[in-house]
């Protein structure tokens, strides 16, 4: 089997949380994880954002930079980035060919009992690739939660959590204060944590955690961002914007020095694709792509659209295991109709049910379904020329892949 069938096989194993796996493969690679230095970003949302202004704000103040962020959009490359592109394809098969040996010699010798997750296999993967390419300092995305999450065996020279809000409930817990917890679990002895807005009861769990371990808890806040251009559309990115300006401080005062103009750079251009991103095609058409897959997602996204003159049609699909109605109540009344559809993912929710919902929710709004993101992308643009795209990451890889639109 060749390396990528190897690693796509590992997805029916599903999500696993500890920390065994991944530390019994990294040992036997030799800890690649300790060549660089790191920058650890957690966050119900907005964390993808983050890593992406920090990895551009370093990069613009000459560091050999690279970051690891999931899921991917229409190509696995698009994980591991190093010095602003996504590795070459050839490397990437080395990389997860040399982590397949290490995983067969400790499943040979006992070491490991069982086959480790996609996810386990990918961050090894990003950690060697990042070692080959002599990284100077990386930024990780949590893929879920933290405490438990595969890439937590890093010891950082900084940590962020960016927000707190209900999502992965069924993984992370019922209560805010309970996700606060698992975020926090990346809270390291000694390790500044730059924490964004977050609710009362979520910060005073940051905050135990952080002085449990002796970590200085940074707060950031939008206001922190106002001298900065961003490139990324939306207000909420103001408050993600303030949290990458207050992390490229610390490393600063850590000995990453990251000048002003630098920061400028980064959060004016960090190339982070399909959120609030706005694509034209050749015949003028506009499309919005955006991954809102929460309440909290959903909310940023309708404060987007309720600004423009005119509501564009929606084509959506999401995962079964999100809160569909939550989302509902606040991104349909910004929206003109919606085709509901079914993302090329096992895991998507059916799309007579979003419907169902759908219109318990805004009975006056057209609601259609369409059993392909082909059938849905042809049902919204006979409706208009602007449409929106959203509710999962996946549905917007395969609307990007339908038309031939690129990451990078």
């Amino acid at each position: 089997m060749d390396p990528l069938s190897y690693l796509f096989s590992l997805e029916h194993f599903g999500i696993k949380f500890g920390l065994e796996n991944i530390t019994a493969i990294v040992e036997r690679l030799g800890r690649p994880d300790r060549t660089f230095k790191s920058v650890h970003v957690a966050g119900t949302n907005g964390k993808g954002s983050v890593t992406a202004m920090v990895d551009a704000a370093l990069r613009a103040a000459g560091h050999r930079t690279a970051r690891y962020t999931s899921p991917h959009l229409t190509d696995l490359s698009e994980r591991f980035v190093i010095g602003g592109r996504p590795v070459a394809h050839d490397t990437l098969v080395c990389a997860v060919a040399t982590v397949r040996d290490v995983v067969e010699s400790l499943r040979f010798d006992g070491t490991l009992g069982v086959q480790p997750t996609f996810f386990e296999v990918t961050t090894a993967a990003a950690f060697e690739l990042f070692r080959r390419a002599e990284v100077e300092i990386a930024v990780l995305e949590v893929g879920l939660g933290g405490r438990l999450d595969a890439t937590n065996i890093v010891s950082p020279f900084v940590t962020a959590i960016t927000s707190i809000a209900l999502d992965h409930q069924l993984y992370l817990g019922s209560t805010l204060a309970e996700i606060a917890f698992e975020k926090a679990g990346i809270i390291k002895a000694g390790v500044p944590v730059v924490v964004g807005p977050v609710d009362p009861e979520s910060l005073g769990v940051i905050a135990r955690v952080a002085n449990e371990r002796g970590a200085a808890l940074i707060r950031a806040t939008p206001a922190d961002a106002a001298p900065f251009t961003l490139g990324l559309y939306g207000d909420h990115q103001r408050a993600n914007a303030g949290v990458a300006v207050r992390v490229l401080e610390q490393l600063t005062a850590r000995g990453v020095g990251v000048p002003s103009d630098a920061v400028a750079r980064g959060l004016a251009d960090p190339e982070w694709p399909g959120r609030l991103d706005q694509r034209r095609l050749p015949d003028g058409r506009e499309l919005l792509l955006d991954a809102a897959h929460n309440p909290a997602g959903a909310a940023a996204l309708a404060t987007y659209l309720t600004a423009e003159s005119q509501r564009r049609p929606l084509v959506f699909a999401a995962m079964r295991d999100k809160d569909i109605d939550g989302m509902f109540r606040i991104l349909l009344p910004a929206i003109g109709a919606a085709v509901m559809t079914r993302a090329s993912n096992p895991r998507s929710a059916d799309p007579g049910m979003l419907a169902d919902s759908a219109r318990r929710i805004a009975p006056a709004l057209p609601i259609a379904i369409e059993p392909s993101s082909t059938d849905a992308l042809a049902a919204v643009w006979r409706m208009s020329p602007r449409i929106v795209v959203a509710g999962s990451i996946f549905l917007l890889g395969d609307v990007m892949r339908q038309l031939g639109l690129h990451s990078y």
